[in-house]
């Protein structure tokens, strides 16, 4: 009997205020429930590495090894939510909000945990750039179908800055109504505080 698996992910966590302002800018800009399927505020957050499919014995290193690479970060990572954006440009299948990163602290520590985790191989580090994005809503068209709607054509959301909080390492779990994110272990970070405006 083969052993029982998860698929995980490392997240950057939002603070409240983040998620909940990010969650009022939702219901005033995606505005085509015909076209995108706006994720809860419990949804929201940065994904840092995506594992897929691992053996659930096996839960308890990556967390260590994520704690100890978050651990190794000594300084605060101070973000500001950015421009709408969609993935694919081609395609469109996301709506996503980018996050600006103006010391490249966030992208030390992606790369510190891509790092730890890609060298006892349960990460294949990919060759596209680290982009620090958070989804918001996904497409709802039948697949094949283009999305309309550009995301130049959106009005961003509040230039808020905020620091972030914690790492977590996510458990997804699938099904016909969507992803259900399970949080399997948090690493909190240095220099946290709270979100303001610009």
């Amino acid at each position: 009997m083969s052993a029982e698996r998860a698929r995980l992910f490392v997240a950057l966590e939002l603070p409240a205020e983040v998620r909940d302002a990010l969650r009022a800018w939702q219901e005033t800009t995606v505005s085509r429930p015909d076209a995108w399927r706006p994720l809860g505020s419990e949804s929201l957050h940065v994904t840092l590495c995506f594992l897929g499919d691992q053996a659930v014995t096996e839960v308890h290193a990556i967390a260590r090894a994520c704690a100890n690479a978050v651990d190794a970060l000594s300084e605060g990572v101070t973000l500001r939510l950015a421009s709408p954006l969609t993935l694919s440009p081609r395609r469109p299948r996301v709506l996503a909000v980018g996050v600006e990163d103006p010391s490249g602290a966030l992208t030390r520590l992606q790369a510190r945990v891509a790092g730890a985790l890609a060298s006892a191989g349960w990460y294949q580090a990919e060759h596209r750039r680290f982009l620090a994005h958070i989804t918001v809503a996904r497409a709802r068209a039948r697949r094949g179908t283009r999305i309309v709607t550009a995301a130049g054509a959106i009005d961003p959301p509040a230039p808020l800055v905020f620091s972030a909080e914690a790492v977590a390492l996510v458990r997804s779990h699938l099904s016909s109504e969507g992803s259900r994110y399970e949080r399997l272990a948090g690493f909190p970070l240095s220099g946290t505080g709270e979100a303001h405006g610009p």
